[in-house]
């Protein structure tokens, strides 16, 4: 079987390829070296590159490249600032989706524009020429918006809030709770509970198993009790594993610990050196062109927080779905 594709055209190859993934393409091109050429063909790349790209890269044109293989894994590896420098654009590099960023002056921040409130910064590792730095609020509320005809369609996107601590430090936030949404026009809206404080995940993941060796009441005294609010998501397995850690408490059994009641979201480091907490999902059907609202809010407790600098609101695509 192998031998009869060989002696297919390159072009024929070239054609079947383009109708796979990067992923799958990249590990075609090990069949054979006609396999290989047909692979780094332009005709395979340019399927692979999104079809409005030529809009995108306008004020960067894509013949500074060898060729679409080469312009593709820039986009990848390279967010291109747009929309003024407000938004930033890139490729998922392993099926070619689309990924933005609203930087945090394209997002609505309530009290943003007071200096007594919020400060409007520059950092030398910031995606976007600037950031909102949290002085102090007790009245935390950041909305941002994205329509679905931007994004690729038929995918599973998920919204991250990019944030990082100030260099005098989070505060207010390792015991107050925050409450994140999602929402898609026409839809209703998902809801769940996250902290912003990351140290408060790490204490609690070293507190919390070392006392399994224990007895029963000391570890009832020592670990504190979950929030009663809760995530409507159903991912709890996927979540208690992203966080690193597992819950064991005592007298609670898998049905309770299934319908998320103690599913607790904690800020991940992410590889640019920022942090980032999920806000929640939704599927892109790329039928109707939909507006997706995107909150982060806490204003319940009335208690002063700061020393959150916030970068913007990533979407990108969590799996896809063929």
């Amino acid at each position: 079987m192998a031998e009869e594709f060989n002696n297919l055209p390159e072009g024929c190859i070239a054609t079947i390829l383009s109708l796979t993934s990067p992923r799958d393409a990249c590990r075609l091109s090990l069949v054979s070296s006609t396999f290989q050429s047909a692979a780094e063909s332009d005709a395979v790349w340019h399927k692979f590159l999104p079809s409005d790209f030529h809009t995108l890269l306008s004020q960067f044109p894509s013949s500074s490249f060898p060729s679409k293989k080469h312009l593709y894994l820039h986009l990848c590896q390279n967010p291109l600032l747009i929309d003024h420098g407000k938004k930033s654009f890139q490729l998922d590099k392993m099926y070619g989706k689309k990924c933005y960023m609203l930087s945090a002056r394209t997002l609505f921040i309530v009290w943003g524009d007071t200096p007594r409130y919020w400060a409007w910064t520059s950092l030398p590792d910031a995606r976007f020429s600037e950031v909102a730095e949290l002085v102090s609020v007790c009245w935390l509320e950041i909305r941002g918006w994205i329509n679905t005809g931007m994004l690729s369609p038929k995918t599973l996107y998920g919204a991250y809030l990019v944030f990082r601590p100030s260099p005098a430090g989070i505060y207010g936030f390792d015991y107050q709770s925050v409450e994140v949404s999602i929402r898609v026009a026409g839809g209703e809206v998902s809801k769940r509970i996250v902290y912003l404080d990351a140290e408060r995940g790490r204490r609690l993941r070293y507190q919390i198993v070392p006392r399994r060796i224990f007895n029963r009441a000391r570890f009832l005294t020592s670990v504190e009790a979950p929030p009663a609010e809760h995530n409507s998501n159903n991912n709890w397995n996927n979540n208690r594993n992203n966080n690193g850690f597992d819950f064991q408490y005592p007298n609670i059994n898998n049905n309770n610990r299934n319908n998320n009641s103690f599913d607790l979201q904690y800020p991940k480091e992410r590889g640019d050196g920022w942090m980032e907490v999920e806000l929640g999902d939704f599927f892109n059907d790329g039928e109707d062109d939909k507006e997706v609202e995107m909150g982060v809010c806490e204003i319940k407790s009335g208690d002063w927080k700061g020393g959150l600098i916030v970068q913007g609101i990533e979407i990108r695509p969590k799996t896809v779905l063929h």
